[in-house]
């Protein structure tokens, strides 16, 4: 995989922020609070956890936001992850957005432990169940390299029903972007009604990170999927959560390429499907890549490849992470794309600011 440079700070992959305290100091700015005053943000965090707790207990869903800087002082995304196996417990992926802010050590550090605290009470969890990371400005690809936790215990977490092997603590992410969440579930819904009407639902899966848009559509009743990412890492971790949800790998490849590479290869080939999902990432110069990926200059390429491999009536959904993103006004035209962010992003997602984690397009490709 690729590193996604995630736009909105309060997303699963951030990439882009201020400068690492210390880095440049007349860019910082003094912390505005005491060192280890952290009772605003406590009650907050109180306050959304019994919000998002009953919202998620009637929706079924298990994995979940709670906190995503709500008190502009304390720079912090919490997710909520109800492990299935190997223990049914609770985990708190935190991360801790880096603002540049001043402080000295001994004041951070006991910022840092006090707001650590904080969360373990609110939420309940022993230390342990708290996995903090911390987000700075990500160069190359150093947003996917693995962590100190190397050997970190891993974990199947559920989604609609579905299994997925979750790691919080080898990597800066953990496996499944829950701002994807909706997404997922419009792609399922998409392909089980392909399938009910008898339409073809070859599926297709580009920069596909742990492949879980491609186990969402092989439930749903994909014929067949394509998968392709340039990771073997992340394609062995592909296999795994189809063997986790007993799907027969032998109807789903896996593909270890660059996808950009792989895409003009496929529409030389005239290959054809009927759903696509394209995710790529903002920026990546990965040394496996030929050229460097930038998603504002290379979108309207990437898309109009994908809009060619539809099949009559074939559906493609892109995203990107990137808040600075604008999309070319003739390729709206060209791909009959309409934007479905205002759907795509979770409520647990969504902020007062209407910044969000993504943007999203839905094209069809009409016969």
């Amino acid at each position: 995989m690729t590193p996604h440079e995630k736009a909105d700070p309060m997303s699963d992959r951030d990439a882009a922020h201020d400068p690492t305290p210390g880095s440049d100091p007349a860019s910082l700015q003094a912390a505005p609070d005491g060192p280890s005053d952290v009772s605003a943000f406590a009650n907050r965090l109180r306050k959304n956890l019994a919000h998002w707790r009953k919202w998620a207990r009637r929706r079924g869903i298990t994995c979940f936001r709670i906190y995503g800087r709500d008190v502009p002082q304390f720079p912090f995304a919490i997710d909520w992850f109800e492990t299935a196996s190997p223990r049914a417990e609770i985990h708190l992926h935190v991360q801790e957005i880096d603002t540049g802010w001043r402080r000295s050590d001994a004041d951070y550090t006991a910022w840092l432990v006090a707001v650590c605290d904080a969360i373990c009470e609110v939420c309940g969890v022993r230390a342990e169940q708290l996995h903090l990371k911390r987000r700075e400005r990500q160069r190359g690809t150093s947003q996917y390299e693995k962590l100190d936790g190397e050997e970190a215990e891993v974990f199947v977490v559920e989604e609609a029903g579905l299994r997925f092997e979750v790691n919080f603590d080898a990597y800066l992410d953990t496996g499944l972007f829950l701002d994807h969440r909706p997404m997922r579930a419009m792609v399922a819904e998409t392909l089980a009604a392909r399938a009910k009407q008898g339409a073809g639902t070859r599926f297709l899966n580009l920069f596909a990170y742990t492949g879980s848009f491609t186990v969402h559509a092989a439930r749903a009743g994909s014929e067949g999927s394509t998968t392709v990412d340039l990771s073997n890492t992340y394609q062995a971790w592909t296999a795994r959560n189809l063997a986790l949800n007993g799907i027969d790998s032998g109807r789903h490849l896996l593909v270890a390429a660059d996808a950009l590479a792989w895409l003009e290869s496929a529409v030389a080939a005239r290959e054809r499907f009927d759903v696509i999902v394209l995710d790529p990432p903002s920026f990546s110069n990965s040394k496996k890549m030929q050229g460097v990926l930038d998603v504002q200059r290379d979108h309207v390429r990437m898309v109009g490849q994908c809009h060619s491999l539809l099949a009559d009536g074939g559906e493609l959904f892109f995203s990107t992470n990137l808040r600075s993103f604008r999309i070319d006004a003739p390729l709206v035209d060209e791909c009959s794309l309409r934007e479905i962010t205002h759907q795509s992003v979770p409520e647990d997602f969504r902020r007062p600011s209407g910044a969000g984690p993504h943007r999203a397009w839905k094209a069809l490709r009409r016969g």
